[in-house]
């Protein structure tokens, strides 16, 4: 009995789909470490704004306290630090205050808050 040829068996055949499965696995592996390198980067960037947002609603709990002669001299917009602090009075016993980002200018926290005029009251 004559057998016939199979085409797999060629030499050579089970070289080149070794080299096929091999490159398969290559580029697999590098989309596996890409990915892992861009998670490690979404997470620090997103550490990093999470501490921004912490020390902006600190100092913002800090302007929550002042007075209303204090939000007085503080109206209008102006550089605080890494932040622009805008305080806007749109009615008399009220305060609109906004922390933005120096350098982007995105908005990062914004309260309203009310302070009476206590400069009338009687004794």
């Amino acid at each position: 009995m004559r057998r016939r040829r199979n085409s797999a068996t060629r030499p050579g055949a089970v070289l080149l789909e070794a080299i096929v499965a091999l490159a398969i696995l290559a580029s697999a592996g590098v989309v596996i470490v890409s990915l892992l390198a861009e998670s490690a980067r979404a997470v620090e960037r997103a550490r990093a704004v999470e501490r921004d947002l912490a020390l902006a609603d600190a100092f913002l709990s800090t302007v929550s306290l002042w007075p209303r002669a204090d939000l007085d001299r503080h109206l209008g917009e102006r550089r605080q630090g890494a932040w622009t602090m805008r305080v806007l009075r749109p009615a008399p016993e009220l305060y609109s205050i906004s922390l933005r980002e120096a350098s982007s200018g995105r908005l990062l926290l914004s309260t309203s808050l009310y302070r009476p005029d206590t400069s009338h009251a009687a004794p």
